[in-house]
């Protein structure tokens, strides 16, 4: 075995017992204190072993992508590897989701009494409904919104409004969008990574970013729509800082500002927006229109849902008040700050773990090269992932000290952890570690009952 590979095992490993630490002490504080409001600490899920009509899809798409995956994404034709990464990380979220039943995993999932369809009714009046949505964001307000529609701005519910009004009633149609679109979030991450760090590196992540744990989760998940806008706006600026056409930087501001209008804690995608301009600094001083168009297109959604008479800040600082009314005031902080984590390694895998280790050591071999032997440097697309990585770690980071986000990161983090996956592209072994990452997965899923 050699010296990478051990220190890969031991990243793993070191992630394996955060989570194992999570699990014990979250669940001594819930039998103890009963703080923490989740049934399987860290993650917001209930034991339930079971299968379903989805465990053989599952199984097969697993063993597939396994086996055949890394070799497909080397020889594939650019564009088919994009088309076929989507189909194939849609099908491992729809199989997992089925596991739990067309019903419960899918169609039900965003009906309940916290979703977003529970209140497509009472946006009749679209413009009326914008004017007075801070007005039911607390809990002693009168008719107060669901848990979800009241923490995210009303581009969310909007979306599922605007779905029904085209036809596409029902959690079934809902689920159905939030899957396909989620799905693409890998497409944009590799669009991405090809911009900024090279064709090789994006082959490499492929197999990852379709058999992400993650998937767990996105089926069927709101957050997995927010995650696919955020991941197109940032792909969409790294085409626009690299050469290609500067039209993609007003699309890319454009889908920031919808992201924002997503998800409060989408604004932290800022941070890979702005590894993106690092990494593409020189094109930037050569060509600063994309800039000026990125800073458009950014200013279209705010601007429409300020005139519309929605005030961003306002609602936010209401959906601050009403987070500390609820569970998130007595979920405790010490604990959740590092149970985040662990929730992440969960969505992410054992593999990322092992990834984001190595991303350390290029960036730690890029600082040290110039002052031992530039050619112990490491390769000039394996750094600018490395950044790019980092930028990802930043967002996390800072999701986490913030204190808004304490339980149910698994499903809330969904946006960020899709840029950590592509740090896979560091290892070898890679049929291992993308049986790894699959194993975990299918435990989770048949294990556990995940809702929200």
């Amino acid at each position: 075995m050699t010296r990478p590979l051990l220190r890969d095992l031991c990243a793993a490993l070191a992630a394996a017992l955060l989570v194992t630490a999570a699990v014990l002490v979250g669940r001594h504080l819930q039998d103890t204190q009963h703080t923490l409001f989740v049934n399987w600490p860290p993650l917001l899920a209930t034991w339930g072993p079971h299968t379903g009509p989805g465990t053989p899809a599952a199984l097969l798409v697993a063993a597939a992508v396994t086996v055949y995956g890394p070799a497909l994404a080397v020889r594939l034709p650019w564009r088919a590897l994009l088309a076929v990464s989507w189909g194939a990380a849609t099908a491992w979220i729809v199989s997992l989701a089925l596991v739990d039943g067309w019903q419960r995993g899918i169609a039900a999932r965003l009906t309940t009494r916290h979703e977003y369809l529970r209140v497509v009714d009472r946006f009749d009046d679209i413009p009326g409904t914008l004017r007075d949505f801070t007005h039911h964001i607390l809990l002693d307000s009168p008719d107060n919104w669901p848990a979800h529609v009241a923490g995210h701005p009303p581009a969310a519910t909007l979306t599922f409004v605007l779905l029904c009004r085209i036809g596409l009633r029902g959690g079934g149609w809902a689920g159905a969008w939030c899957i396909v679109a989620g799905a693409t979030a890998c497409v944009a991450v590799l669009v991405a990574v090809r911009a900024l760090a090279g064709e090789g590196l994006a082959r490499r992540a492929a197999p990852f970013l379709v058999l992400a744990p993650a998937a767990v989760w996105m089926g069927t998940s709101a957050d997995a729509y927010f995650a696919a806008v955020a991941a197109w706006a940032v792909a969409l600026l790294a085409l626009a800082v690299t050469g290609r056409w500067a039209g993609w930087a007003a699309v890319s501001g454009l889908l920031f500002g919808l992201a924002c209008y997503l998800s409060y804690g989408l604004t932290l995608v800022a941070a890979l927006g702005a590894g993106v301009l690092l990494l593409g600094r020189s094109g930037v001083r050569e060509r600063p229109v994309p800039v000026v168009a990125l800073l458009a297109g950014l200013a279209v959604v705010p601007t429409a849902f300020t005139l519309a008479g929605f005030d961003w800040w306002e609602a936010y600082r209401l959906l601050v008040t009403r987070y500390h009314q609820g569970a998130g005031g007595v979920r405790p902080y010490g604990y959740w700050v590092w149970a985040n984590l662990a929730c992440a390694v969960l969505i992410t895998g054992p593999a990322t773990a092992a990834g984001l280790r190595r991303t350390g050591a290029v960036l730690l071999r890029r600082r040290a090269a110039p002052i031992r032997d530039v050619r112990r440097a490491a390769p000039r697309g394996d750094v600018r992932l490395a950044l790019l990585m980092a930028a990802a770690l930043v967002a996390v980071l800072a999701a986490d000290l913030s204190g808004m986000s304490k339980a149910e990161t698994e499903r809330i983090w969904l946006p960020f952890a899709v840029w950590l996956l592509p740090s896979c592209a560091f290892l070898t072994h890679p049929r291992a570690w993308l049986a790894a990452q699959a194993v975990l997965a299918l435990l989770l899923n048949h294990l556990l009952r995940t809702g929200w």
